[in-house]
């Protein structure tokens, strides 16, 4: 398996990507994969990581960082745009497309977390993608206005309302309108404010677990007021009749997410549990990756066809 780094334009931004290639030979083009990274991610961890293995299986991968973060352009550096998170994956299948090594007719998005939610919204709308699939489903939306376990209380999200709205004045007066900071400093904030599931986060990427330089510890402020109008499953209904795939914990607490997606579903439809896991652990546990990709790998091979 080759791996070679790319730029394309989304909407006028420089987004790097990796594009992994199989090694064996193929008579004819290839389907083809893009895959996106969890909130704050980049593509050197999670999505990464299923792209390599799903290039293992013969697909074509393509994993990108968003607009704003990682080695991509845009300014401001940690702006989380979600118009802007769904043109990227619309952009990636533009570039698969003029691809040689991509059969153009056989292209499908992977979303991993806040990407699966994107992944969701762009292939409602665009009919290029022949089949999408989604692990760890999250709407970054829902998430901050009602909390990973869809209970948290509407004071939290007025409140950061309240500070977006302080942080733009600051800008439009010239002044630092600093950063939201997305993680604590120790294990122990973490789990004062998130329970385990926001343990499983700081160690995932707070800690040698999963950790990378390029990955976001803080958010524009400006992400806020954006994330507040968004919504990740709107365009689910015009997915059908082309297939969709959620793969989440059995452990997950942010699974009642996919499960609303999936409940607005018109055409075929899974949601498959994988016993054990948590959210994050299908990060980056093995023996859980592993037979989500073996999921994938034939959900994909069904909808999209194998290397020829």
């Amino acid at each position: 398996m080759a791996r070679t780094d790319i730029r394309f334009d989304s909407a006028g931004t420089t987004i790097a990507a990796h594009l992994y290639l199989p090694d064996a030979p193929a008579r004819a083009p290839r389907p083809a994969l893009v895959v996106g990274h969890p909130g704050t991610g980049v593509k050197e961890q999670a999505s990464g990581t299923y792209a390599r293995l799903l290039a293992e299986r013969g697909f074509v991968t393509l994993a990108f960082d968003a607009a704003h973060q990682g080695e991509s352009g845009g300014l401001p550096r940690g702006l989380e745009d979600p118009g802007q998170r769904v043109e990227d994956f619309r952009a990636a299948v533009d570039f698969l497309g003029t691809r040689g090594e991509v059969d153009a007719e056989r292209i499908g998005l992977l979303g991993i977390c806040a990407s699966g939610g994107y992944g969701l919204a762009a292939t409602g709308g665009d009919r290029r993608v022949r089949a999408v699939a989604a692990v760890s489903t999250a709407d970054p939306s829902r998430q901050f206005r009602l909390g990973a376990d869809g209970g948290q209380d509407p004071a939290v999200f007025r409140a950061l309302l309240d500070a977006a709205a302080r942080a733009r004045t600051a800008a439009a007066r010239g002044e630092d309108p600093g950063a939201l900071t997305v993680f604590p400093q120790t294990a122990e904030q973490a789990r004062a404010l998130g329970g385990e599931h926001g343990v499983e986060g700081f160690e995932y990427y707070c800690t040698p677990r999963g950790a990378h330089e390029r990955s976001a510890k803080s958010l524009a402020w400006a992400s806020i007021d954006r994330l507040a109008g968004f919504d990740a499953f709107f365009a689910v209904p015009l997915i059908g009749p082309r297939p969709v795939l959620q793969i989440v914990g059995e452990r997950a607490v942010t699974a009642w997410m996919a499960v609303e997606a999936h409940q607005r579903a018109t055409g075929p439809a899974e949601l498959h549990r994988i016993p054990g896991a948590s959210h994050v652990d299908l990060y980056d546990r093995r023996e859980y990756i592993d037979p989500a990709v073996d999921t994938l790998a034939g959900f994909f091979t069904e909808h999209l066809g194998a290397a020829r």
